[in-house]
């Protein structure tokens, strides 16, 4: 069974195909590691070492910068990976019209 897969050569991560649990070890474009997290379907995670301010690529293209140093393994999301084309809203920031981002 597939678990992760990587979209584009040049993808410096991959997105699960699955929910993974915590402690499992995938391989994705010949790097293996273990999860150190779950990770939901459709979620990105690091093929590489990566330091805050790195572009993310998916798709063989830049979809933002990382906010913080993330391993291999990591799940990249909003928590760490902030969009270079988009707001990027987190919880308890104030946002347009006076309103909180809540959970």
């Amino acid at each position: 069974m597939i678990d992760v897969l990587q979209i584009h050569p040049n993808d410096n991560v991959c997105v699960a195909v699955r929910p993974l649990p915590a402690g499992w070890q995938v391989q994705c474009a010949g790097v293996t590691f273990v999860l150190p997290e779950a990770v939901p379907i459709g979620a990105k995670i690091a093929l590489a070492r990566m330091r805050g301010g790195d572009k993310v690529l998916k798709f063989g293209e830049p979809i933002g910068s990382l906010t913080a140093d993330v391993e291999p393994g990591r799940h990249v999301h909003t928590h760490n990976l902030e969009s270079d084309y988009l707001h990027t809203y987190r919880r308890g920031e104030l946002v347009s019209g006076g309103r909180w981002v809540d959970p």
